[in-house]
């Protein structure tokens, strides 16, 4: 039983007879110590950050639904895509991923696009980006990858000899780094953007067969980009810009939408293809396999409290539902992992009971105790444990994940495609002579600080082999030769 009668209170529901002065030993005396309300508010307060994400620290989200307009049921058993105008709710997560938490929106930076439904069989997380493509394509670089994008050890600066030295010795970065340094780097708000699932998953049928997905986002407000002098002037007049723009669009009742099709490989094609399907740094040609639309997603309401709904949210690509599984993508099979501990080590143990990450239907596992455990425990049963035969939790053999071959020799393997120039090359000459022009500017200014001539021609020679023009620009734009190419 509770009432609602606007008393200010303790955490323990006690009346607060005084919230302006606390106890001392006279008027001018020192603070006691009995004081409780003034040392639980001052120590809850101490205690009011949780550890900020390493990446996608500063975000903005949104509550809304996904809406099935076409039936792919042919192709994969989950239940919220089984037929056209079933409705889910969803919450989604907009980031840039470098920044701190008191960063700039409107710097150029990939974004996440982080998708949560709450189905009728538990939460499906979609956790992409605003680009097909990623940096790398073995999770065992990212940290060391990140470490580039965050800042040196001693001077605390954002530091461009590693973000370059890195990328001039990863050439499969190369795609999204032509996509970073285009227009395309810095949205005009988060509504216009695109939102990509980037990894490539597997779609399983009723029947049991099986087939490769990608996830397209695609805005129906246009996609629009900012002028990097716009972005400049934002970025100090107001770097929540993004995060007003569109919590005062939803607030106004502009919903902004997303229609997300798919693409769709047979399982024998990763065979055959010309590109590894599970590389994440390479997309699939649209030519080869065609965006089929799936659905249309509209967000319609902002968060009633930014901490309890933005900040707590917890996404992880491997919270997946039947008839949606894992592909071989080295960079995913990291994420499946790292995801999850990330929140447990920020959040907590049991970040997925918090409103926010609560599935609709009932989670009925034999996962107990742990910190902040604020629900029923699973309350008085004596079956905390599977297999048992006293009516408690078993499992479901039909929602088990599908069988798939592994062959070969258990070591690191490299990946045996290595043209990381070709899609970032088409992706150049696809541009206009005005987009070529920025993006040589761009890439230049980001390129001038780095001190290291070595690091710079290192990198000038994988434009070049992108693209001979391509090279050449940037080349002639910081004043260097182009190293001969073998």
């Amino acid at each position: 039983m509770s009432t609602n009668n606007n008393k200010l209170t303790t955490n323990w529901g006690a009346p607060v007879g005084d919230n302006q002065n606390s106890m001392t030993a006279g008027s001018r005396g020192p603070t006691l110590i009995q004081d409780v309300h003034l040392l639980e508010k001052l120590a809850h307060f101490n205690r009011e950050r949780v550890p900020e994400r390493v990446v996608h620290a500063k975000g903005a989200g949104a509550h809304g639904y996904f809406e099935v307009t076409n039936d792919l049921s042919q192709y994969t058993k989950a239940n919220f895509l089984s037929e056209v105008g079933k409705r889910t709710p969803m919450f989604i997560r907009f980031s840039t991923v470098a920044g701190e938490l008191g960063s700039s929106d409107t710097v150029r930076d990939p974004r996440g696009f982080a998708v949560k439904f709450y189905t009728e069989e538990g939460n499906y997380d979609i956790v992409g980006n605003n680009t097909p493509v990623f940096f790398i394509r073995d999770a065992i670089k990212f940290p060391d990858f990140i470490h580039t994008q965050k800042r040196h050890p001693q001077t605390h600066l954002k530091n461009p000899n590693a973000v370059w030295d890195f990328w001039s010795l990863s050439p499969e970065s190369l795609h999204q780094v032509t996509i970073l340094m285009s227009d395309r780097g810095i949205p005009a708000s988060l509504r216009t953007m695109n939102g990509y699932g980037s990894h490539t998953f597997k779609w399983v049928n009723e029947k049991g067969e099986g087939a490769w997905v990608k996830y397209h986002f695609k805005t129906e407000q246009g996609v629009q980009n900012l002028d990097a002098n716009v972005a400049a002037q934002l970025a100090g007049e107001n770097p929540d810009y993004h995060t007003e723009e569109l919590f005062h669009a939803i607030e106004s009742g502009n919903f902004p939408a997303w229609k997300l099709s798919v693409q769709i490989m047979p399982l024998e094609d990763a065979n055959t293809y010309k590109w590894d399907p599970f590389d994440v740094t390479k997309v699939w040609s649209q030519k080869d396999y065609p965006l089929i639309e799936l659905g249309r997603m509209v967000l319609d309401r902002n968060p009633e409290n930014y901490f309890a709904e933005v900040e707590q949210a917890t996404f992880s690509p491997g919270s997946f539902v039947p008839g949606i599984e894992a592909s071989p993508d080295k960079m995913l099979q990291g994420r499946l992992f790292a995801y999850n501990d990330a929140h447990r080590y920020r959040v907590g143990a049991n970040h997925q009971a918090l409103p926010i990450n609560r599935p609709v239907n009932e989670v009925n596992n034999n996962q107990r105790d742990g910190q902040m455990r604020f629900d029923k425990n699973g309350g008085s049963s004596s079956v905390y444990y599977e297999p048992n035969s006293l009516g408690g939790a078993t499992e479901s053999p039909a929602d088990n994940v599908t069988p798939f071959e592994v062959s070969g020799e258990a070591g690191t393997h490299a990946y045996s495609h290595d043209d990381h120039y070709t899609q970032a090359g088409d992706l150049y000459r696809l541009m206009s002579e005005e987009e070529r022009a920025r993006i040589v500017a761009t890439i230049a200014g980001a390129m001038a600080p780095v001190e290291s001539d070595e690091i710079k021609l290192r990198q000038i020679s994988h434009f070049y082999k992108a693209d001979p023009e391509y090279g050449e620009r940037i080349a002639k734009a910081l004043n260097l030769q182009v190293p001969v190419q073998s």
